[in-house]
C-alpha cells in the first residue's frame, strides 16, 4: 500500500499537538520544580500544623483578623479579650494601632475597626489565606490588598457585617459582627504563627512590669501573681473592654524590628511607618512573672516566626492569649 506525503495542514497539526504537550509537561515541571518548603501554587506554603522548625505543614483553617483602632477616644475597645494573639504597631504620627487574631473563639462584635496598613499584608502571609476586616486603606494601597493571599473584608465588600454605635463619634464607632463574615473558629490549629507553648524555660529574669514606648503611645505590662497574667494598659491607663474586663495576656513578646518608611502616607502627608517582620532580631519573651532572653526568626513571608532562648532552644509560650509588642530595633 502507497502511503501518501503529509499535507502541509496535517504537518502544522502535529506540530501545534507537540507544542501543547511540551507546554503541558513544562508547566507540570515548574509547578513541581519552582515551589519550596511545600509552598503552594500562589507561592506561598500552606498553612496549618507547625513543624519544630516553625514551618508550616498541612492546611487547616482561616483566621479572622481584625484591625483595631487604638487612640484615646476608641477605647475602651471591643472584643478584644477574645482574641488569640494581638500584635501591637506603630502607625502614622508615632500612634499606635492593634491587630487582632482569632482562631479558637469568634466574639459577637470586635471594633472600633480601622484601616489596614502595608506592614499588615506582610505579618499575615504567615497565615492561610486569612480575612482581614478593615474600614479602608490608602487609596494607593488597596490593589495591594485586592492582590494579597487573604480575604478583604471591609465595610464596601461586607456592609451587612459592620454597624456604627452610638456612644462615640465616627470614625471611632464602626464595629463589626465577626459571624458575617465567618461560618465559625476555624480552631488552634489555624495558628501557623511559629508560635511553641509550654512550661516555661529555666532562668530568666524576674519582672515586674515592662514599658514599651512609641513617639505618641506606650504599652506597659504588669504581671499579676494573682491572675497569672501580664495586666496591659495603654497610655497610662489600665485596657477594660467594654463590658469591663481587663485585658491581660499570658505571654507578651517585645519583638525588636526594623521599622522604616514606607511608600504610603495619611491625608496629611505623613507617611505611614512599615514594619518588617521578616528576618531576624532580638526580642524579650514574658510569661510566669520573668523575661526571657531571646532571638526571633522568619526567614521567609509564608513562614511563622519562631523564637529561641540563649541556650539554643526554642522558648515555649504560656497558654493564653499572646501579645507582640513590635519594638523598633
Amino acid at each position: 500500500m502507497r502511503h501518501r506525503a503529509p499535507t502541509r495542514r496535517t504537518a502544522l497539526n502535529r506540530t501545534a499537538l507537540k507544542a501543547v504537550l511540551a507546554a503541558a509537561v513544562l508547566t507540570a515541571s515548574l509547578t513541581a520544580g519552582c515551589t519550596r518548603h511545600g509552598a503552594s501554587d500562589d507561592g506561598r506554603a500552606p498553612h496549618g500544623s507547625q513543624a519544630p522548625d516553625g514551618r508550616h505543614t498541612a492546611g487547616t483553617g482561616s483566621v479572622l483578623a481584625v484591625k483595631i483602632d487604638n487612640v484615646a477616644a476608641a477605647r475602651p475597645q471591643t472584643g478584644l479579650d477574645s482574641a488569640d494573639v494581638v500584635y501591637a504597631e506603630q502607625v502614622e504620627g508615632g500612634l499606635s494601632r492593634l491587630m487582632a487574631v482569632y482562631a479558637t473563639k469568634l466574639p459577637e462584635v470586635v471594633g472600633p475597626v480601622r484601616s489596614a496598613r502595608e506592614s499588615d499584608l506582610e505579618l499575615l502571609r504567615q497565615f492561610d489565606r486569612p480575612t482581614l476586616a478593615f474600614s479602608g486603606a490608602q487609596r494607593k494601597l488597596l490593589p495591594l490588598i485586592d492582590q494579597a493571599p487573604l480575604r478583604p473584608k471591609s465595610p464596601d465588600a461586607a456592609s451587612g457585617a459592620y454597624h456604627r454605635g452610638t456612644d462615640r463619634p465616627a470614625p471611632h464607632n464602626l464595629y463589626l459582627r465577626p459571624a458575617k463574615v465567618m461560618a465559625g473558629a476555624p480552631g488552634k490549629a489555624a495558628l501557623t504563627t511559629g508560635f511553641r507553648y509550654g512550661p516555661a524555660p529555666a532562668g530568666g529574669t524576674v519582672t515586674a512590669t515592662r514599658t514599651v514606648r512609641y513617639p505618641a503611645a506606650r504599652f506597659t505590662f504588669t504581671w499579676s501573681a494573682g491572675e497569672k497574667r501580664w495586666l496591659v494598659s495603654m497610655d497610662g491607663t489600665q485596657a477594660r473592654t467594654t463590658a469591663g474586663k481587663g485585658v491581660a495576656a499570658a505571654t507578651v513578646v517585645v519583638q525588636h524590628v526594623r521599622i522604616r518608611t514606607s511608600r504610603y502616607h495619611d491625608v496629611l502627608g505623613n507617611y505611614t511607618p512599615f514594619t518588617e517582620t521578616v528576618g531576624s532580631g532580638k526580642a524579650e519573651v514574658l510569661r510566669d512573672g520573668r523575661s526571657f532572653e531571646a532571638t526571633w526568626t522568619r526567614r521567609e513571608a509564608g513562614d511563622g516566626t519562631t523564637f529561641t532562648g540563649a541556650d539554643g532552644r526554642p522558648v515555649d509560650f504560656a497558654d493564653g492569649q499572646v501579645w507582640v509588642v513590635f519594638a523598633k530595633a
